[in-house]
């Protein structure tokens, strides 16, 4: 009987035995290989599998590739979902970040009631446009600040129309985070999921929207790589496991808080992503868990900073410190860690939305001393928060949905005022540019 040809599951089960008495292990690519030697390897599978007795040969060289790269993930584990860290590793860190937040809230309460508004507009807007960016969607920045501006009852002028999966979006984020002391619920969950596909489907897959996923497709994997040549980065807990393991992770979540909010902002988000109960929109959803928690660590609605825009400056590093720790064991200090410290980043990423909104503040003060009609005031708020590309008279006449010589007068007197000028170039490329003093 040759190696190759025995029960894969009787592999497998070799293979874990095989890691618990300390069998070699390598890491590579993301990736924990199992690599059987035949020191302690081949007494382990004849005992294991009934193989009879084999020459001392290299045998362990012709077992497939597939079956060699044996992953135990974290959720296999006897012990799951018993996490455990390394506070001495994670304090200094932890002190520092809750340090910073205490500042940065500090600094905001300060600001006055209508620039706090605005920093939380633009915190709010980045955070849904940027954790839907993480999944490859590409949401129209001036529709999700007027949905959150509309929902918040904050005036922005003239609200720009917004299509259902921008309004499904900013729903899930305004509920995770206004809605923080509020239990998180199965039925809560189903409707987050339920508004971030509205139709039913993504892309052109149907899927089961506002319900735990069935795997009727196949196990629940996350693949990368062209057909043929995928890779699998990560395979969830079957479909008939989800129930309870959602009711224990909502039982935790719920339940009196055991360490340091931030802490369990970190957990929450792995433990969620882990199970990957959903058939799509996991990543959003553990995004929203992860907001609604730090909510809680601050004990206020109002978000200052935005994580999902930090992880998605980091996003190779997020997916692979997650890979890792997914394939790793129950010790999860090094994700705590990485944590940690993208959140202190995007809190220290606060101070440019602290920029942005008082360089917003002196402009209107100067602003203030010339009669401006409402079209300028709508387009001057579209310079300010972060217009993408280059403001041409032709774009402004389509902004303001007014002709071209009405968009040329309103530019003439902006210009005039000392508002706005002429950007480097001249002709058909002219545009222009908020003066910024």
């Amino acid at each position: 009987m040759q190696i190759e040809m025995m029960p894969t599951n009787c592999l497998q089960t070799a293979t874990r035995v095989l890691l618990a008495r300390g069998a070699d292990r390598a890491t590579g690519v993301g990736f924990r290989r199992v690599w059987l030697n035949a020191e302690n390897g081949l007494d382990v599978l004849r005992n294991l599998c009934g193989a009879p007795s084999l020459p001392m040969r290299r045998n362990f060289a012709i077992i497939a590739a597939r079956i060699a790269e044996i992953v135990m993930y974290i959720w296999e584990h006897e012990a799951w979902p018993e996490l455990v860290w390394q506070d001495a590793a994670i304090a200094a860190r932890l002190a520092a970040v809750r340090h910073d937040q205490g500042r940065l809230v500090g600094r905001m309460e300060a600001l006055g009631f209508k620039l706090r508004e605005e920093a939380v507009l633009q915190t709010l807007t980045q955070d849904v446009v940027k954790t839907s960016e993480i999944e490859g969607e590409l949401l129209d920045k001036a529709q999700v600040r007027s949905s959150i501006a509309r929902r918040l009852g904050i005036d922005i002028g003239a609200l720009t129309p917004t299509d259902r999966n921008v309004e499904g979006i900013v729903e899930v984020m305004l509920d995770a985070t206004g809605g923080y002391q509020a239990p998180l619920t199965v039925d809560r969950l189903f409707g987050w999921h339920s508004a971030l596909f509205p139709t039913g489907r993504s892309g052109m897959a149907r899927l089961r929207v506002g319900q735990w996923r069935d795997d009727s497709a196949g196990p629940m994997q996350v693949v990368s790589g062209p057909i043929g040549r995928e890779r699998v980065h990560y395979t969830a807990p079957p479909a008939q496991r989800v129930d309870a393991d959602m009711h224990a992770f909502l039982a935790w979540f719920n339940g009196p808080a055991a360490t340091d909010p931030v802490i369990k902002a970190a957990l929450a988000h792995l433990w969620f992503v882990t199970i990957h109960p959903f058939e799509d929109g996991n990543g959003r959803i553990a995004r929203a868990i992860s907001d609604l928690a730090l909510a809680r660590s601050e004990g206020s609605p109002q978000r200052f900073y935005s994580m999902s825009a930090q992880i998605r400056v980091e996003r190779t590093a997020y997916y692979d410190q997650l890979e890792r720790t997914q394939k790793g064991g129950l010790d999860v200090t090094d994700w705590l860690i990485w944590f940690l410290a993208c959140l202190q980043r995007a809190i220290h990423g606060a101070q440019d939305v602290l920029a942005a909104v008082l360089d917003k503040a002196r402009f209107w003060e100067r602003a203030g001393r010339v009669a401006l009609n409402a079209r300028q005031i709508a387009v001057l708020n579209r310079l300010l928060d972060g217009f993408e590309g280059r403001m041409t008279s032709s774009k402004w006449a389509t902004i303001a949905k007014c002709s071209q010589d009405t968009a040329n007068r309103d530019i003439a007197l902006l210009v005039d005022a000392g508002l706005l000028r002429k950007g480097e170039g001249g002709g058909r490329s002219t545009h222009y540019e908020i003066v910024r003093v």
